[in-house]
């Protein structure tokens, strides 16, 4: 039997204080194998996003195991997090967060930067071409659409070669069309990469291309069907 690449075991966060704390997972156990593209889905408020978040280490857990690659993440010092999160998982936001001020090749050039790659720009430049903005390097955000703003998004994720890609609501903030091409463009890269997709989504048909559906509800994996979930 193959060791799942993301295993989390009776977890548990509790976020805020006081009486105005909330218990957003609830002894939440999951696994992912390597290479499989997983969604979660489920209303909102139910903890998906949060739950994506401990994947990537930037949430802590009050209790339970967080295992990614093998790691034991739920152990490790903040500034180990950072490192570990910077050469093994690339995340993708709903609103790109990409840095306004720098070009799309500066934006993809920087993670590699932090980690001292050898040549940063060079992989950039060759990451931009492969999601189709070869001929938009000095561009800056606000000069590109929303479209190819998520390509620089998912072009900066996928520069360090990550071996897991997070994407929470990667096409939330485009119109259909859009939508279509940022998720075609996601399923291509990881399969072609072998790269393990988890991602959150309220959308049925991108939850659908999928190998696994991971409904969520109040803080806890839902065992309703997955189909009830999406709809919610």
């Amino acid at each position: 039997m193959t060791t799942p690449v993301i295993d989390l075991k009776d977890v548990s966060l509790r976020l805020g204080e006081g009486a105005s704390s909330v218990q957003v997972l609830k002894h939440v156990t999951l696994t992912v194998e390597h290479g499989q593209s997983t969604a979660i889905i489920g209303p909102s408020g139910s903890g998906k996003s949060t739950l994506l978040m401990v994947i990537a280490g930037l949430e802590r857990v009050d209790g339970g195991a967080v295992t990614v690659a093998g790691e034991r993440i739920d152990r490790l010092k903040e500034d180990h997090v950072a490192a570990f999160r910077g050469r093994t998982i690339g995340i993708v936001f709903q609103s790109f967060h990409l840095i306004p001020n720098m070009t799309a090749l500066e934006n993809v050039a920087v993670p590699l930067e932090l980690a001292g790659h050898d040549d940063p720009f060079g992989v950039a430049e060759n990451e931009l071409a492969a999601v189709g903005l070869a001929n938009r390097l000095t561009h800056y955000p606000g000069a590109l659409s929303g479209g190819e703003q998520q390509r620089v998004a998912i072009a900066r994720a996928l520069a360090p070669q990550p071996a897991i890609m997070i994407a929470d609501e990667p096409t939330g903030n485009l119109d259909q069309a859009t939508g279509r091409q940022i998720a075609d463009l996601l399923f291509t890269t990881a399969q072609e990469r072998g790269t393990t997709l988890v991602l959150v989504t309220h959308d049925p048909t991108l939850a659908a291309r999928c190998d696994k559906q991971v409904p969520m509800r109040s803080g806890r994996l839902d065992p309703a069907p997955a189909e009830e979930a999406v709809k919610a």
